[in-house]
């Protein structure tokens, strides 16, 4: 128990230090000031607004006299239009330094030690409102990172215009938010970010019943295309040209170039196969049933996506301590290869901002079956597709020029990511609420965050709702409009759900039936559940453990085998769990098929064995394993002790037909949607019973 603590313990450590570094930055926010250069200026006169910004040592920042299509992220100056004042010309740079550089096959511009910018604009109003957002990047001459680019909006104060009046030096100060930024072309790139996002988080809302009935092979297959799907996050994106343009400045030769970015794959590879490691040392065989039952890594992991949902909708960001970021950052600068694992190292540190819930929910369910090699598996295949892109720009650099370019639409990925976050969050808490029999969040309150959450989401991507960093959007494109009614269409489909409709596609991520209050209707499926428990025979645990369908039966292992001898009928034995999505799956997509449900019902004694139930024991049940030596005290110990000692196995579902003296006569079977398969497998149960 005292161990089990310890693994507890170094767990939430884990993890929260992983929620603090995904937002982390390499360096301090830049922050703007501005200055009008004619303190007397009058109504109707033209003056120039001076933008400036200190740039730190070693650091540079792209301009924006240069072809914004060429790859780095050039400067952007969005100026709000306002009756009071009116712009003349564009925003100039002022000291700004042009070179040809080669991965880039152009001329690109940068400002060093301060990036100052010229503004010309007339005044109109004695009160001008004159508002700027900025949207830019800088980045490291030592290491070649750039930090993921800057959203900041700026408004001028003080500023008092007359025909005659003298008028001091107003200084620009920044707004509590930042704004998002959008130019001519963004709209479609936001539309296909935002596609991107959804389908990715659409394939993460698949994962956990993918990821737990796959091979190794498969398991590296599917944590390689999350891996994958990671790069297309704001906080990466825009990173592998930079990254890559470093090691191709930096290098004297092609090979040395080639060399470097084998180097710097390897050690991302390297950071997240140790993360895999790590879980798997401390959890082995316990960490399914830890890692997806317990209520403490569900709360933990559902604070975490609260947070993050929150960040993404720019409610705050989450830094690290600049000292600490910065020291890391130092290292990057150590000659040969030491210095390249920690350029890796502090990529990884800001990445996580975005990748985070994706190699979480990776590692987290990689786990649950508890076999030492998954996590290792799978956080490998996760960072191969990461570090993949990094490896080939750097070896084939004039790929960069097929880049789409990166730009403020990342901010609607962002967004997305918020929503679907925040949804998602539920889903740990409902873990830890239906294991532990809380009834703080049923059914139907599941549902109605759910549908909200989609309604809401429909609205900003068909620009109803604006946040605090967003502008306005002139038009929404076709491809924003589908995915906005995708989600509204989701928002719909779920309603029915909350006067008892089943919602198949979503069985597993939904808490169970049972803890439904209100059914509408007379489905034999589910309206009759609670007539049926109630008219059942009492059974242990039968006032807090249900079966689905109407179905009635045992939830002790030991009154199953005594019923099966009593009635002369075989044993169904169903190893499964509260959180174990595929159990629900089997349920709503097997189950209630008629000849599978007719055959539960009329010719097998059921006994539902919750490997995640922790009811504790009257002490006198207790007992010691003579498998690990440990004390079984609770019914998700004795059943989990049971399934691995008797039947050899440890995830769910797992399914048998045994007599009452505990003979097995078919079986086992494990998660499998064919009926037919199903109902082959009980007949054969039935017949060996009959037969013997």
């Amino acid at each position: 128990m005292i161990r089990l603590r310890y693994k507890f313990l170094l767990l939430v450590l884990f993890f929260s230090f992983s929620s603090t570094a995904i937002f982390a930055q390499l360096k301090k926010e830049p922050v703007w000031k501005m200055v009008s250069s004619k303190p007397n200026a009058k109504i109707g006169e033209e003056v120039e607004i001076v933008l400036t910004s200190v740039i730190e040592k070693d650091w540079y920042m792209y301009s924006n006299d240069m072809d914004p299509n060429l790859g780095p992220i050039a400067a952007e100056f969005s100026w709000k239009k306002d009756p009071s004042y009116a712009l003349v010309g564009k925003t100039k740079p002022i000291g700004s330094h042009k070179h040809y550089e080669e991965v880039w096959k152009g001329t690109v511009s940068v400002m060093k030690g301060t990036a100052k910018f010229i503004q010309k604009i007339k005044l109109l109003s004695a009160k001008p409102n004159v508002k700027v957002g900025i949207y830019f990047q800088e980045c490291s001459e030592v290491t070649g990172m750039c930090m993921p680019p800057y959203e900041q909006e700026y408004e001028l104060k003080g500023l008092q215009v007359t025909a005659s009046a003298e008028t001091q030096p107003a200084e620009l100060v920044r707004t509590e938010t930042p704004a998002k930024l959008i130019d001519s072309n963004s709209s479609l790139n936001a539309d296909k970010a935002a596609i991107t996002a959804v389908a990715r988080n659409k394939t993460e809302d698949n994962l956990e019943d993918k990821i737990k009935n796959s091979s190794l092979l498969a398991l590296f297959l599917l944590s390689f295309g999350f891996g994958f799907a990671a790069l297309a996050t704001p906080c990466v994106y825009p990173m592998i040209p930079m990254t890559v343009s470093f090691f191709t400045k930096k290098s004297a030769t092609k090979m040395e170039g080639i060399l470097k970015g084998l180097t710097f794959g390897g050690s991302i590879i390297f950071i997240y196969t140790v993360i895999g490691l790590i879980v798997s040392v401390l959890f082995g065989e316990n960490a399914g049933n830890i890692i997806s039952t317990h209520w403490l890594p569900n709360i933990l992991f559902f604070i975490i996506f609260l947070v993050f949902g929150v960040s993404f909708l720019g409610l705050f960001e989450i830094t690290l301590p600049s000292g600490f970021v910065n020291s890391i950052d130092k290292k990057s600068s150590l000659g040969s290869f030491g210095g390249i694992f920690f350029m890796a190292f502090t990529l990884t540190l800001v990445s996580f901002s975005c990748t985070g819930p994706i190699a979480g929910a990776v590692l987290g369910q990689a786990a649950t079956k508890g076999e030492f090699l998954r996590p290792i598996v799978a956080m490998f295949g996760f960072s191969l597709a990461f570090a993949l892109p990094f490896t080939l720009f750097a070896i084939f650099p004039s790929w960069l020029q097929s880049m789409p370019k990166s730009g403020s639409w990342l901010n609607s990925v962002k967004v997305v990511l918020g929503f679907v976050e925040l949804a998602f969050a539920f889903k740990f808490l409902s873990n830890a609420d239906v294991v532990y029999h809380w009834g703080i969040l049923d059914r139907e309150i599941y549902l109605a965050i759910w549908i909200v959450l989609a309604i809401l989401l429909g609205m900003y991507l068909l620009g109803k709702i604006k946040f605090s960093h967003d502008s306005d959007m002139p038009h929404v494109g076709v491809p924003r409009f589908l995915l906005a009614c995708l989600s509204f269409c989701f928002a719909v489909y779920m309603i029915p759900g909350l006067f008892g409709a089943p919602l198949k596609a979503l069985s597993g991520l939904l808490p169970p039936m049972s803890t439904q209050d209100f059914i509408l209707g007379n489905d034999n499926s589910h309206s009759s559940i609670q007539s049926s428990n109630q008219s059942a025979p009492k059974t242990k645990y039968s006032d807090f453990l249900h079966l689905p369908h109407g179905l009635t039966g045992y939830f002790d292992y030991k009154e199953a085998l005594a019923a099966s001898k009593a009635t002369g009928k075989p044993i169904f034995v169903d190893f499964t769990g509260h959180a174990c999505v595929n159990c629900r799956k089997m349920e709503e997509y097997v189950w209630v098929k008629p000849e599978v449900l007719k055959r539960l019902k009329n010719d097998f004694i059921i006994v539902s064995l919750y490997v995640d139930e922790r009811f504790e024991l009257p002490e006198n049940e207790w007992y010691t394993s003579e498998r690990d030596g440990k004390v079984k005290k609770t019914i998700a110990q004795q059943n989990s002790d049971l399934q691995v000692s008797k039947y050899h196995f440890s995830a769910q579902p797992q399914y048998l037909v045994i007599d009452g003296n505990e003979k097995q006569l078919s079986g086992p079977r494990f998660f499998d949607t064919d009926e037919a398969a199903f109902v082959k497998f009980l007949d054969d149960g039935k017949a060996a019973f009959v037969k013997q």
